[in-house]
């Protein structure tokens, strides 16, 4: 089987508002497509179980197409191209499951499904991915779902990209990167969004000294909004969890991840005058991965800090 390039309209960072060409079989036929400028998408991150889909709400481009192949190719044949060239593309991976695993009837009826005829969805052999990415605009996400039926292989792809006005964001200017990682500027209220929808947010536009816990001396717009969701109501608690790759030793990942999170803290408690009776501070090391480690795309999203909702 060999493939053609078919373009899906994903920003692939720091060139503003270029597409990533995602290749698709040769043969293959666009069989639906629609564009919403602006709207929202619910990215299933894991396994429906316990009666209920963990999804992350992504705002938004959001573009679905569904494309058909004649012919007798498995659904793992036809989405593992397409799960590398996303993981080649910078996104993390969220969720990687088949029919059994992804949870069968119920995965299938909770999550977003272009309608027949355009598509279909065999119950007892479906693959999925879906996987995100932080950008200087905002979140950036993919999902595609894989079935097929007697003659036909039907490839579902949903991509959400930050709106033309999410984009327009200005990047700081000024600032040293000898001391510190390029800093990506995120969405105004788009913490506060995931913390509602989700439950937790990770605060993608952070930045640490190099090898060091202690947090840069610079603006981040997470934080400011973290400060004001608080304010508004002091019986309202988060927990900050420090996150890291998996090089070193676990105690030693366990250590710093802590001192990240503790970090956090101490700005939005000594900068942004947040009370501390309203924050916890806890690291993981790598024991909870947002990609594999087996790549330095999958490791840079796993050396995060996230702010969970103890709380309503």
């Amino acid at each position: 089987m060999t493939f053609k390039a078919a373009l899906v309209p994903l920003i692939l960072l720091p060139l503003p508002l270029a597409a990533l060409e995602i290749a698709m079989p040769e043969g293959s036929a666009v069989q639906f497509e629609s564009i919403e400028e602006t709207a929202s998408y619910g990215l299933p991150d894991a396994p429906y179980q316990d009666g209920y889909l963990s999804t992350r709400r992504v705002n938004g481009e959001v573009t679905k197409q569904v494309w058909g192949l004649a012919g007798s190719a498995s659904t793992e044949q036809l989405i593992e191209p397409l799960r590398r060239q996303i993981e080649a593309g910078g996104y993390a991976i969220m969720l990687d499951c088949d029919s059994d695993s992804c949870g069968g009837f119920d995965f299938r009826f909770n999550t977003d499904v272009v309608p027949a005829p355009d598509m279909f969805v065999d119950l007892q052999d479906f693959r999925f991915v879906s996987a995100l990415k932080e950008s200087f605009t905002g979140s950036e996400a993919i999902s595609v779902l894989v079935s097929r039926t007697a003659d036909l292989g039907l490839m579902q792809i949903i991509s959400v990209v930050p709106s033309e006005a999410e984009a327009a964001l200005p990047l700081s200017s000024g600032i040293s990167l000898g001391t510190i990682s390029a800093t990506p500027v995120i969405a105004r209220g788009s913490t506060i969004l995931a913390l509602r929808t989700g439950g937790r947010a990770v605060l993608s536009d952070l930045s640490f000294q190099t090898g060091s816990s202690q947090l840069a001396d610079l603006p981040f717009q997470s934080l400011r909004d973290l400060a004001s969701f608080l304010a508004e109501d002091s019986t309202r608690r988060i927990a900050l969890v420090g996150h890291s790759d998996n090089v070193g030793s676990l105690d030693n990942n366990m250590k710093l991840s802590e001192k990240r999170a503790m970090s956090v803290a101490a700005y939005l408690i000594d900068r942004l005058g947040v009370s501390a009776d309203q924050i916890d501070s806890y690291g993981v090391g790598f024991l909870s991965p947002l990609a594999t480690n087996a790549s330095e795309a999958g490791k840079t999203s796993n050396r995060r800090v996230e702010a969970v909702l103890l709380t309503p």
